[in-house]
């Protein structure tokens, strides 16, 4: 009896752990069919990625702002006439005209176009400074040339020297202008993702609580609403 007793138990144990062993492998097998297959995964990924780089792509419209001022600063490196000078300065007045206009309609790139027209209007202001460089410049090649036609050779390489030190300064100052421009048009391009991002994630936000604000928008108007009045009862019947 004692044997049959263990037998009768162990069996019912076997059939029992077999039952768990059955559901968890039923368990698995479903939680493995409803989960998405690697395909579908990585074309999910993809598609995030591709969402991505178009919320941070700048607007094709935006017609890269910033090159206008570094162009203009390198016609005006290579100016070495006044004639050269005037051409530099009148691409940057144009450019900022055509700024100004674009800016009345482009106004999602509005902070873009005003810093690369402030960039501009100095390269405006740099190249009459430049003009009057080079008219002194001008004045002392022509000293210069007369000391040494009298023989005052002295004097006449004192010139040269003075006049080979300004052009130098002149040269390393106006390369500063264009790393300048370039330093700039990298930051507006760093500013503009910054503002990309930052819109989009206000979108998300705005998406993700306009369902509960709503919803407690509701319940609030209809906790205020002033109750029901109660059914009238009539008496003639």
């Amino acid at each position: 009896m004692s044997g049959m007793s263990v037998s009768g138990v162990g069996g019912s144990a076997w059939k029992a752990g077999g039952t768990e062993e059955k559901t968890l492998a039923r368990t698995l097998r479903e939680e493995q069919e409803s989960r998405p297959d690697l395909a579908e995964m990585m074309k999910e990924a993809r598609e995030k990625v591709a969402e991505r780089e178009k919320m941070f792509k700048i607007p094709q419209n935006s017609r890269r702002y910033g090159d206008a001022a570094m162009i203009a600063y390198s016609r005006l490196a290579r100016a070495r006439s006044l004639g050269d000078v005037d051409a530099a300065s009148g691409y940057a007045r144009r450019q900022i005209a055509q700024l100004r206009a674009a800016k009345r309609t482009d106004s999602e790139n509005a902070d873009r176009i005003q810093a690369a027209i402030n960039q501009l209007q100095k390269a405006v202001n740099r190249a009459g400074r430049k003009k009057r460089e080079i008219s002194q410049e001008n004045l002392t090649a022509k000293r210069q040339a007369r000391l040494e036609k009298e023989k005052r050779t002295r004097q006449a390489k004192r010139l040269r020297h003075q006049l080979k030190n300004r052009q130098t300064q002149r040269i390393l100052r106006e390369s500063g202008y264009l790393r300048e421009a370039e330093i700039d048009n990298r930051l507006q391009g760093q500013l503009s993702a910054a503002r990309l991002e930052l819109r989009e994630q206000m979108r998300q936000l705005s998406e993700s609580t306009q369902v509960p604000v709503d919803a407690a928008v509701e319940q609030y108007a209809a906790a205020a609403a002033p109750p029901a009045p109660p059914p009238k009862i009539s008496v003639e019947a």
